[in-house]
């Protein structure tokens, strides 16, 4: 394959399994996340069973210039990326007047800011080359409103529109922007946002990360636009519009809740 992808949030979840896919197809990796320990743990897995290279970024991607931190690095190195996935996000389960701020801005400068200035920055040198695909995470949770988790569900919406854009503006220039759109997915995104107790949770059988970083993968691959994981989503996620938005927003609300 001989192509360089960088994901964000690679050391767990549907992160972690993207990079096991694309190490499998004997690209090589870049990746970013928080935990050194973690990082260094999985190149050494990778580059000793897929025989690859991969290059590990410690960074917290919420804050201030971190997405600039990252490219620089990248370009001082001269590592080429031709397949970007924006992965990193998370989110915060509760009503917003008892949220905190603090924690709320970390998620909208990770969820939007830094997608958007990763995709902006490595998007310029893929249209000079005339190739190159931009994966971004978004969720089911763009296509509506979602009382209780109120911002992370904004910044879900914003990746979807902003990216579905984007993959317009490139057309036909040998780039592609697929937004991946996973359901409720078996990851530790749960527990870390507090909504495992939530009816849209507790008790389901939830698809693995695996499972939906094949599906986004493959999509990225193909160049699909928008890819929602799973028929049910696909159906749920495409009913939102034939029915009135309070309506949307009373069966988001009830969902969201404990049971």
């Amino acid at each position: 394959m001989n192509k360089t992808a960088l994901i964000t949030g690679a050391t767990s979840g549907i992160g972690y399994e993207l990079a096991y896919i694309h190490a499998k197809q004997g690209g090589n990796l870049v990746l970013v996340a928080r935990s050194k320990d973690k990082l260094e743990q999985i190149k050494n897995d990778l580059e000793n069973n897929y025989k690859i290279k991969v290059y590990i970024i410690e960074k917290d991607l919420s804050l201030k210039d971190s997405a600039q931190d990252v490219y620089n690095e990248l370009v001082k190195n001269k590592i080429t990326i031709d397949y970007l996935i924006n992965n990193a996000g998370f989110g915060d389960y509760g009503l917003f007047n008892e949220s905190d701020w603090g924690k709320l801005e970390r998620m909208i400068n990770l969820n939007i800011t830094a997608l958007t200035q990763l995709t902006k920055l490595f998007l310029s040198s893929m249209m000079k080359r005339h190739d190159g695909k931009i994966m971004n995470v978004a969720s089911t949770a763009a296509f509506q409103s979602g009382p209780t988790m109120a911002v992370y569900y904004a910044t879900k919406a914003y990746v979807l529109s902003f990216s579905e854009a984007i993959n317009n503006e490139v057309k036909n220039t040998g780039v592609t922007v697929t937004t991946l759109c996973p359901g409720a997915t078996q990851s530790g995104f749960q527990e870390a946002a507090s909504w495992h107790e939530s009816r849209l949770i507790k008790g389901r059988k939830l698809p693995t990360s695996k499972e939906v970083a094949d599906y986004g993968y493959n999509a990225m691959l193909k160049g699909k636009s928008i890819a929602i994981h799973g028929v049910l989503n696909y159906i749920l996620a495409n009913s939102v519009r034939f029915f009135p938005r309070s309506a949307v927003v009373k069966i988001a609300r009830f969902i969201q809740d404990k049971r």
